[in-house]
């Protein structure tokens, strides 16, 4: 057998691998772009033959396109969909503006499968590429649809594994609840929180920007198929984008939404951009999370020490026994990669330029890329780190135990001035705040806030006896306190 075929195009001929389902101008972008060695994303290979399917069938149902021929893009889009033709989507995610050569690599693939199906050879196109499997589209409209349904597509699964980092991070707020610690503000001691408050403002900052994904992707449902170039509809029959609209909806099982204006939809990669924002407010919450971990897990002989991260494998190729907080890291590191996806989507959603944005391509492997990223790192951290995390109850309580600022309970009874000078001799001389506020009522050296009265032991006692009460709010120096 021939290892190549010839295929001829508007630019002239070009050799094809023989068996390729793609053709000449998959071909012509290959040798084109020889940029990163990457692949397009599942989702964008499986989002743009969705397109094909539903618009065969419309097409097909508006009298546009033999039945045959609709039949058989059909079946072969379905393949691409279901991920039996992945190796054949072969251009890089860096190539011609728009998404022509990504565009055109599926109508490629899907027409001469297409072909095959029909009993032809690849290359012989009796189903054509342009003619037939683009029949009532252009990239400029394909594209953007496939970039708001590739999203779409995997919005269930990124909203699972951040509901079950949520769900993991609530249990050990509740696991976690009974300590008392020190809360820290600019890393410097502050007044006594519970450990379960802590994981429980996790837990809920997590909820929240779930909560903003899910809206965010709201405007990912509108969809401009139909605009066809420039958003005019020419060459698409007048009823072809609401009849697109109602068989994707019915194709993919997405909520999705006709355009109010095909023109802005083409122009504009707003409701991208608002996406991937979202995508980035949860990284930043989740890098401020690892930080916390990594912090609160640090030493442990020399660190915090408060809770304890699951060892799930050796720290160091030098230092024996040395555990480090990979999954915390790796979190880092992959959320880093997250913003930075973000920033190429803002960037390219800016440029564009008239009736079309040709940074497309960027913004879909950027988009699809984050999501990647985050379902596994996500998920990761849950199940390898989260749930397997356990507190040091003797650690915290130890360091609690020496914060000074404690004392700011005793505010409403002796003043903040009088506070701050019990904090400053506490520190010099190194020793609890409770024993030298004790000490000072012994000798009646407490005055009361406003003058007159002296501070008894038993006062102090009352407000620094037990420290949980800190931690339930209201004012324990005044008699009206809280818990």
């Amino acid at each position: 057998m021939a290892e190549f075929r010839m295929e001829k195009d508007s630019l002239g001929e070009l050799a094809v691998p023989a068996n390729a389902l793609y053709g000449i101008q998959t071909q012509r972008a290959v040798q084109n772009f020889p940029v990163s060695g990457m692949k397009p994303w599942r989702a964008f290979i499986w989002s743009v033959a969705a397109v094909k399917r539903a618009a065969a069938k419309v097409n097909s149902e508006l009298g546009l396109l033999d039945r045959s021929a609709a039949a058989a893009i059909r079946a072969a889009a379905q393949e691409v969909m279901d991920g039996g033709l992945d190796d054949q989507f072969v251009v890089d995610p860096f190539q011609a503006g728009a998404g022509t050569s990504h565009n055109m690599n599926a109508n490629e693939v899907i027409a001469n499968r297409a072909t095959v199906l029909l009993g032809g050879r690849p290359g012989e196109y009796r189903v054509h590429p342009n003619d037939h499997v683009n029949m009532s589209q252009s990239t400029n409209d394909v594209i953007p649809t496939a970039i708001r349904l590739g999203c779409l597509w995997r919005l269930e699964e990124l909203l699972g594994v951040s509901a079950e980092l949520a769900e993991a991070l609530r249990l050990k707020a509740r696991e976690f609840d009974g300590i008392v610690k020190s809360g820290r503000t600019h890393l410097q001691d502050a007044v006594p929180v519970r450990m379960g408050q802590e994981f429980g403002g996790y837990a809920r900052a997590v909820e929240r920007d779930r909560e903003r994904i899910a809206r965010a992707a709201d405007g990912l449902r509108r969809l401009g198929i139909g605009g066809t170039a420039a958003g005019t509809g020419l060459n698409a029959h007048p009823e072809y984008h609401a009849r697109m609209v109602a068989e994707l909806t019915r194709l993919t099982g997405l909520k999705l939404y006709e355009s109010d204006d095909l023109f802005e939809s083409m122009q504009s990669m707003a409701d991208a951009l608002d996406f991937s924002a979202a995508l980035r407010t949860l990284a930043g919450t989740l890098v401020r999370i690892a930080n916390d971990f990594r912090l609160l897990a640090s030493g442990p002989s020399t660190g915090l020490d408060e809770v304890r991260l699951p060892p799930v494998q050796p720290g160091s190729s030098i230092m024996p026994g040395k555990v480090n907080p990979v999954m915390a890291e790796m979190l880092n590191m992959a959320m880093f990669h997250v913003q930075g996806c973000d920033l190429t989507v803002q960037l390219a959603a800016q440029a564009g330029q008239l009736e079309l944005n040709v940074m497309m391509p960027i913004i879909a492997h950027n988009l699809f890329e984050a999501m990647q990223v985050m379902i596994g790192s996500i998920r990761a951290f849950t199940e390898k780190c989260v749930r397997g995390m356990s507190a040091n109850p003797a650690k915290a309580e130890g360091w609690l135990a020496r914060n000074t600022i404690i004392v700011t309970a005793l505010n409403p009874l002796i003043g903040y001035a009088a506070g701050a000078a019990l904090v400053k001799e506490a520190l010099s001389r190194d020793i609890p705040i409770r024993e030298l506020a004790l000490e000072k009522a012994k000798n009646r050296e407490l005055e009361r806030l406003g003058g007159g009265d002296k501070i008894s032991p038993a006062e102090i006692e009352a407000v620094l006896g037990d420290l949980r009460r800190f931690t339930e709010g209201g004012l324990l120096g005044s008699g009206s306190g809280g818990g």
